[in-house]
C-alpha cells in the first residue's frame, strides 16, 4: 500500500510500504527531480540536441518524466522515454500526487491518458514523445537499444539492495550510447 506524502517544498510524494520507502525525497519531490535529473541530467545531456532517449530505472509516480516531456516540450527536443517500473501504480494513484500542478494541462492530461497504454508498449504521448514503460525489473528486461541519458531512481541500497550490485550498475551502464 501507497501512503501519499506531503514533502518539504509542497510537493506530494507516497510512502511504500511494502518497501519501507518513500519514492522521492521527504525534503522536496519536485526540488529532487528538478535539481537531480532535470537540472543535472537533463539539461546536460539534451544541449544542442533536437532529439534525447532516457532510460528511466523506476518510473514510480512519473514526475521524473512528466518533467522531462515539459522539459522537451518547451524545448522543442524529441523525448523517446523507456522507463522500467515492477510495479505499477495506478492512474488513480497518479492522479493524487497533485503533480498536474507542476506541468501544463496538455501535458499533465497526455500522460495521464496514455499511462496504462504505456505499460503495454510505446505510446505517442505527443508530435514529440514516446513513451513505454515495460512491466518488468532491470534483472528481467532486454533490449538492442542504447540511451543517451539514464535516471537511476530504485529505491536505496537498505531498502532494494539487489538494484546495487555491481552486475546490475554494469548491465545500466551498458545501455548507453558511447
Amino acid at each position: 500500500m501507497n501512503i501519499i506524502t506531503p514533502t518539504a517544498d509542497g510537493s506530494n510524494t507516497f510512502y511504500n510500504e511494502t518497501i519501507g520507502e518513500h519514492y522521492h525525497s521527504k525534503h522536496g519531490a519536485l526540488q529532487e527531480s528538478k535539481h537531480v535529473f532535470i537540472d543535472a541530467g537533463l539539461k546536460f545531456a539534451s544541449s544542442g540536441k533536437s532529439e534525447i532517449s532516457i532510460f528511466e530505472v523506476g518510473f514510480g509516480t512519473g514526475l521524473n518524466f512528466i518533467l522531462s516531456l515539459e522539459y522537451c516540450v518547451k524545448n522543442n527536443i524529441k523525448l523517446n522515454y523507456t522507463s522500467l517500473e515492477a510495479f505499477p501504480l495506478t492512474t488513480e494513484v497518479l492522479n493524487q500526487t497533485g503533480y498536474s500542478a507542476y506541468v501544463s494541462a496538455d501535458t499533465w492530461n497526455s500522460f495521464i491518458s496514455n499511462y496504462e497504454d504505456s505499460l503495454k508498449g510505446i505510446q505517442t504521448i505527443s508530435p514529440l514523445c514516446q513513451l513505454e514503460i515495460p512491466h518488468t525489473t532491470l534483472a528481467e528486461y532486454h533490449t538492442e537499444q542504447t540511451f543517451d541519458l539514464v535516471y537511476y531512481d530504485a529505491f536505496s541500497v537498505q531498502h532494494q539492495p539487489e538494484m546495487w550490485s555491481d552486475e546490475i550498475i554494469a548491465r545500466t551502464c551498458s545501455l548507453l550510447k558511447p
